[in-house]
């Protein structure tokens, strides 16, 4: 008894022995290298700004206009119509841009969009142009974008005409002054590659696309009217279209530029801020540097147009231009538009250049 009496002790303490012992340490997994640190922020890279000045070759250009939507606001309705336009051009390079923007949305949301897009597509950007004018064709629509693009086979032979804008006192008589300087240009109706109208009432708009229509078949249309709330049946309508004769480089006349020169360089716009002169000449001072890398000057200025808020800087900046501009640039006339891209500019400008 006392034998057995020991070893059940013994047991007891062995088994209490081993209940008091830690438990067996398992092996960790080791990290792998560099998990302890917190992950690095990605910025976001930095747009690049559309190009001041683009050069292409006069014979190859054509011209388009998006088709208008009511689809969501600003943005999306801008990436539509880039999306639209490129289809349009089928893969041709586009150098310019010309954006009409209405209702309240950030015009400086149309430039980041077409950086983003340009730049997804690794395509180059085109010179952009922003205006901000009081409605466009269709309930809901807030932009409308033109294009200006270089294909790939030559498509006039004789070169371009740009007409600055015609003025009438109705939609019709606009149209028809188009039409009488197209032809004393060598234009022919058929020949009209795009005409854009501003219009002094929307509820002309329907009348300025059937007219229009049926005097340039072939034209890419674009409606708008400048201004919001007026009213009237004035309309001022300008244009580009194909030569169908040749001619010398450059034909100057007060309402038409015909050039043949191989190439032309279109801008952006450049704004000016207060109604100064020396505001208005610094503005002109910047968009002739934006001239110079490609190899061009104000002397080589076939074409301009101004974009005004009020009467008084469009006249003032009219009469700037006659410092730098030669005398028979045509010049569109004055035309008031609701906004520009910075909310202190008070009128932009930009030109077409010539060049060899």
């Amino acid at each position: 008894m006392k034998a057995s009496s020991g070893l059940a002790s013994l047991g007891l303490v062995l088994a209490l022995s081993a209940l008091a012992q830690p438990p067996p340490q398992l092996r960790q997994p080791r990290k792998p290298k560099n998990e302890d640190r917190e992950p690095v922020t990605q910025a976001l890279p930095v747009l690049k700004d559309p190009p001041a000045a683009v050069a292409a070759e006069t014979a190859k250009l054509t011209f388009h206009v998006s088709p208008l939507s009511a689809k969501g606001l600003l943005s999306p309705q801008t990436r539509d119509a880039i999306g639209a336009l490129m289809k349009l051009n089928r893969g041709a390079r586009i150098v310019k841009l010309r954006a009409f923007v209405a209702g309240t949305g950030d015009m400086r949301r149309v430039q980041s969009i077409v950086s983003e897009i340009f730049t997804d597509k690794k395509q180059p950007l085109p010179a952009l142009s922003t205006i901000q004018v009081g409605a466009l064709p269709m309930e809901g629509a807030q932009v409308v974008i033109e294009s200006v693009s270089e294909e790939k086979k030559p498509k006039h032979p004789f070169g371009l005409v740009f007409f600055s804008g015609q003025t009438g006192d109705g939609v019709a008589a606009a149209i028809s002054r188009l039409a009488a300087a197209a032809t004393s240009a060598q234009v022919p109706a058929a020949g009209m590659l795009r005409v854009t109208c501003f219009l002094g009432s929307v509820e002309e708009i329907d009348a300025a696309r059937g007219e229009a229509a049926r005097v340039f078949p072939a034209a890419a249309l674009d409606f708008v009217q400048a201004i919001r709330g007026e009213s009237g049946t004035s309309a001022v309508c300008e244009g580009a279209g194909s030569k169908s004769e040749a001619g010398p480089p450059v034909a100057l006349t007060p309402g038409a530029a015909a050039v043949s020169m191989p190439k032309l360089v279109f801008t952006g716009t450049q704004l000016a801020f207060r109604e100064q002169d020396a505001d208005l000449r610094l503005a002109f001072e910047r968009l002739e540097k934006s001239l110079e890398p490609l190899g061009v000057a104000y002397k080589d200025v076939v074409f301009s147009r101004i974009y005004p808020l009020n009467r008084s800087v469009g006249e003032r900046t009219t009469k700037m231009a006659s410092e730098f501009l030669s005398p028979n640039v045509p010049f569109s006339p004055p035309i008031f538009f609701e906004g520009l891209p910075s909310l202190d500019s008070t009128v932009a400008v930009e030109v077409v250049a010539a060049s060899r």
